[in-house]
């Protein structure tokens, strides 16, 4: 990234990805805690238009990469998950692989659970583990570092579930926790509209029988 200082290309950091909808005259002072929060090594902060924020990372991730995922929701970020983070995440093996912890909050929890397939609106973060490489030769090692990482963090996440966009083919038993108590419905629903499960090809809930 051009605007990381050339001394610290290479070293591992934590990346904070803001947006701010409000008025721009307020940006600096709810900015001002993450800025708090510890050294900043660098910041490429400003006003731009929203196309340009949602495509900022795209050349990490450039078609034909390998690609294995692996999610949780997390109610909190405790003390105590902070340094398996710091063990699995310093070991990240490209460039292209990653840790985000996306915030769910606000008008997200200010809907039942049982309003929407969506059930977890009670969780503070959806966790996602994302090994990314060039190389299909690398596939067993940098499979086993999402596994590894995803296996120490899970018990600290206090949930079943994850967001099913975040999740690789074999974690299709995972499929009724990530819905929670909808997932009944949610079969139900699927049996009516597609009785022979032709969309199955996903994390997938089978119709209800």
């Amino acid at each position: 990234m051009p605007f990381i200082p050339e001394e610290r290309h290479g070293d591992t950091l934590c990346g904070v990805v803001t947006c701010w909808t409000g008025p721009e005259g307020d940006a600096a002072s709810v900015l001002k805690p993450l800025r708090d929060a510890g050294p900043v090594v660098a910041e490429h902060v400003g006003p731009m238009p929203y196309p340009a924020l949602n495509s900022a990372f795209d050349a990490l991730v450039p078609p034909g990469l390998q690609h294995y995922w692996k999610a949780d929701y997390v109610k909190e970020l405790t003390d105590d998950a902070i340094p398996v983070h710091v063990e699995h995440g310093s070991k990240v093996p490209t460039v292209n692989s990653l840790m985000h912890l996306y915030p769910i909050d606000g008008a997200v929890q200010r809907v039942r659970p049982d309003e929407t397939a969506f059930a977890y609106r009670d969780v503070s973060f959806a966790c996602v583990i994302a090994g990314v490489w060039p190389d299909p030769a690398d596939n067993d090692a940098n499979t086993k570092w999402a596994r590894d990482y995803w296996s120490a963090i899970h018990p600290y996440s206090g949930t079943d579930g994850g967001y099913v966009n975040f999740m690789s083919e074999d974690d299709q038993d995972r499929a009724e926790a990530n819905y929670g108590a909808n997932y009944a419905r949610l079969a139900q629903v699927k049996a009516t509209y597609d009785p022979e499960n032709l969309f199955h090809l996903n994390q997938n809930i089978k119709p209800a029988r």
